[in-house]
C-alpha cells in the first residue's frame, strides 16, 4: 500500500501530468514543430562557454580527492568564495561557515524546512507561488497558509498577511523575482513585511524565519533591482541555485546562505548540515561545486530572454490579453479571459498551446507561459494565441 499522503499529492498534481501527456499526444499527431509547449521552466540556453571550460579543466586535471566525500556542508574553499561573492554584492560579512552547498534550490529548501519545522507549524506562502512549496512543507510535517496579493496586483496584501500569522507560524517563503509572475518585491514592500513580522514576533515571543528562494535573481530586465533579503531580515535564509542563471538545472547545484544575525546561529548551521546528510543528499555534487566556484561572475544571455519576453508580451497585449509585464524570470502570468483558468488552458489545446493554470500556483484566474523556448516557437505560436483571443472576444 502506497503512502496516503503521496497518493493524495499525486491527485492534487494530476493536471500537470495531464498536460505532459496531452503534449505528447499532440506532438505525435501534429509534429513537434506544430505544438507550442510553454509548460516547463527548463532553460533552452546552454551554459556559458567558461562553465564548460571549467568542467573540462577539473576533469582533465584529475585532481586527487575530487570524487571523495567532503564536509556535508561542501568544500570549504567553494563556500568561502560564495561568501565573498555575496559580501561583495551586499556589503555583509559572511564566511564559509554561513554557507551550505546543496543539491539545487529544491534540496536547499527541504533542508531548511526540515531544520526549522515541528509538526503542525505553519509556513506562509505569498501567492502566486511555486507549487512545490506546498509539498516541501508537508514533507516535514508543516502546513501551508496562502496569502493572496492585492487585487489586480502581485503585491502582497499586508493586512491579510497580518491576519494570517499566529503562534504556529514558523516561516514565510519569499520568491523574488517570482515564479510564475516575474514580479520583483521592491525594498518598500519587503520593509513593510519585515515590520509585520517584527510585530508578530514580539506579540507571540517567537521567531518567524524568512526563506528566500532566489534562482531567478540574475534574470532581471530593464535595470530592475532585487533587494537583499539578508540585509532586510535578521532571521533569514537565502536558498539559491545555478539552474537558471547558468542553465544548469540537471546538475543540481545550489546553496543555502544563513544570515549571520540569525537566532541560535551555531545550532542553526549544525542543523542544516545534519539535515543535508540525513535527508539523503549527503553533500552537493563535488565537481560542480568546484565549477561554480570558478563561475560566480558568469551569466547566460539575459538579453535574449528579454527579447522573447517583449515579443510575446507585446503580442498578447495587442490580442487583448491582460498581463502585468514581468520584471524578471522567463515567465508571463496573464489573466485568464474566464474565471475557470483550468477550462481556459484546456480550450487552448485545440490550438496546440500548452499552458499552465494559475490554480496550480495558488492564484486562480491566471495562466503561466514559460518563454524559455526557442524564438521560432514563440513566433510560430502567435497565430494560435491570436485565434484563442478571438474565441473569447478579446480581439
Amino acid at each position: 500500500m502506497l503512502s496516503e499522503s503521496v497518493s493524495n499529492n499525486l491527485k492534487r498534481a494530476s493536471w500537470i501530468r495531464a498536460m505532459f501527456e496531452e503534449g505528447e499526444r499532440l506532438r505525435k499527431i501534429h509534429g513537434a514543430d506544430k505544438v507550442f509547449d510553454f509548460t516547463l521552466g527548463n532553460p533552452d540556453h546552454e551554459p556559458p562557454k567558461s562553465v564548460k571550460e571549467s568542467l573540462k579543466k577539473i576533469v582533465l586535471e584529475d585532481r586527487p580527492g575530487i570524487h571523495r566525500y567532503m564536509s556535508n556542508a561542501g568544500h570549504g574553499d567553494v563556500r568561502q568564495k560564495l561568501a565573498n561573492h555575496i559580501n561583495n554584492e551586499t556589503g555583509l560579512s559572511l564566511s564559509s561557515k554561513h554557507i551550505v552547498m546543496t543539491c539545487g534550490a529544491a534540496g536547499g529548501l527541504n533542508v531548511v524546512l526540515k531544520s526549522i519545522l515541528n509538526p503542525g507549524e505553519e509556513v506562509i506562502l505569498l501567492s502566486p507561488f511555486f507549487a512545490e512549496y506546498v509539498f516541501y512543507t508537508e514533507n516535514h510535517g508543516g502546513k501551508t497558509v496562502v496569502v493572496t496579493p492585492e487585487k489586480g496586483s502581485f503585491k502582497p496584501d499586508l493586512n491579510l498577511l497580518k491576519n494570517s500569522i499566529n503562534k504556529k507560524t514558523k516561516a514565510i517563503i519569499i520568491n523574488s523575482p517570482n515564479n510564475p509572475s516575474g514580479y520583483i518585491y521592491d525594498e518598500e514592500t519587503l520593509s513593510n513585511i519585515s515590520k509585520v513580522l517584527d510585530a508578530k514576533e514580539a506579540e507571540y515571543n517567537t521567531s518567524i524565519y524568512v526563506i528566500s528562494d532566489e534562482p531567478y535573481t540574475k534574470l532581471v530586465y530593464d535595470n530592475a533591482k532585487v533587494p537583499s533579503i539578508l540585509k532586510l531580515f535578521k532571521n533569514s535564509f537565502v536558498v539559491n541555485s545555478f539552474s537558471k542563471s547558468l542553465a544548469l538545472p540537471g546538475e543540481r547545484i545550489g546553496y543555502i546562505a544563513v544570515n549571520p544575525e540569525i537566532s541560535d546561529l551555531d545550532l542553526t548551521i549544525e542543523s542544516l548540515v545534519f539535515c543535508n546528510r540525513t535527508l539523503g543528499y549527503v553533500n552537493a555534487p563535488s565537481m560542480f561545486q568546484k565549477v561554480i566556484a570558478d563561475s560566480l561572475d558568469e551569466n547566460i544571455d539575459i538579453e535574449s530572454y528579454k527579447k522573447r519576453r517583449d515579443v510575446l508580451y507585446d503580442s498578447l497585449i495587442s490580442f487583448g490579453f491582460k498581463c502585468i509585464k514581468p520584471q524578471g524570470t522567463f515567465y508571463l502570468f496573464p489573466e485568464s479571459p474566464i474565471e475557470d483558468d483550468v477550462k481556459f488552458i484546456q480550450d487552448a489545446l485545440k490550438y496546440n498551446l500548452l499552458l499552465v493554470p494559475g490554480k496550480g500556483f495558488g492564484l486562480p484566474g491566471y495562466f503561466r507561459i514559460a518563454y524559455c523556448v526557442s524564438p521560432e516557437t514563440i513566433k510560430n505560436s502567435l497565430p494560435s494565441f491570436e485565434a484563442l483571443a478571438r474565441d473569447y472576444g478579446l480581439k
